[in-house]
């Protein structure tokens, strides 16, 4: 049996992110951190400065008119979404060409996407404030079953057969199979990267949203956000989908299962154009 930190620290390809990012995060936290400076470090890395330019241009953010200089894009973003834009572009970067044993890759970064999206949806119809950090939250609420398959491919590929063959939650499973589950393992990768604190706790709370703390709130939107992917990944429709969330759930974040077919088409709507964006090796 594994342990969630043991299973992150024997994974060498994931133990970091880009330097840039963390170049980036120190200026953004410092207390004399400027967003010229900002715009300055993002612009000195080629693929960073490409990245950030298509990305604020796209659909996902949904400016009116074309932003074309790095300095105006940070401007209209301001601090948080541009650490949030940075740390998207940066795992997209770092992780696009990474293939694991026995995993669809193309499937992978699709449903991470589509979660992503979800998430911001989801945040948006509860009236958050900052619904667009869920974005980056949702795609990085599935990273633990990247380092389960590049760690121990045959124990995750048997648990979410089991899942798929029957009734039992696909956590428990791995709880039971590897003895620790997807969102364990992602919460500790993401500790090990030193996000800011509610990323973590989000995602490793994913599937118990009482057991995120102050943080709760974002991890029952990843709960829900989660059943949206695993419809389209099933080919279930909205209807069998919102039956499968817990009543807790829609009662915590005060929605109407009626919701989910609405919140499900607003999140597929840029899926292709997203992925492409992100994570164009593995775009249809």
């Amino acid at each position: 049996m594994h342990s969630a930190l043991e299973i992150v620290a024997s994974v060498d390809r994931l133990k970091s992110l880009p330097a840039v990012y963390h170049r980036i995060r120190a200026e953004l936290e410092s207390a004399d951190g400027s967003l010229t400076e900002v715009a300055r470090l993002i612009t000195h890395d080629g693929v960073m400065t490409g990245r950030v330019l298509q990305v604020i241009n796209s659909p996902l953010y949904g400016f009116a008119g074309k932003i074309d200089s790095v300095m105006r894009a940070v401007q209209l973003l301001g601090m948080q979404q541009v650490h949030d834009l940075v740390l998207a572009t940066a795992i997209s970067e770092a992780f696009d060409g990474v293939h694991a044993e026995r995993m669809n890759m193309r499937l992978f970064w699709r449903q991470s996407v589509l979660r992503g999206l979800a998430a911001r949806v989801i945040a948006r119809h509860c009236g958050l404030l900052d619904a667009e950090r869920m974005f980056v939250i949702g795609l990085l609420a599935d990273m633990g079953h990247l380092v389960m398959y590049l760690t121990v491919p045959v124990l995750t590929e048997q648990a979410q057969q089991e899942s798929d063959d029957g009734d039992q939650a696909l956590h428990e499973i791995e709880r039971r199979l590897i003895g620790a589950d997807y969102a364990e393992v992602g919460g500790a990768l993401l500790d090990s990267w030193q996000l800011p604190v509610g990323f973590a706790s989000a995602v490793a709370g994913q599937h118990t949203p009482c057991t995120a703390g102050a943080h709760n709130f974002e991890a029952a939107i990843l709960s829900l956000a989660n059943r949206i992917a695993d419809a389209d990944r099933r080919g279930l429709s909205s209807d069998d989908a919102a039956a499968r969330v817990e009543s807790s759930t829609w009662t915590h974040l005060d929605l109407a299962p009626a919701l989910m077919g609405e919140i499900r088409e607003e999140a597929e709507l840029n899926l292709a154009a997203v992925t492409a964006l992100f994570f164009p090796r593995h775009h249809d």
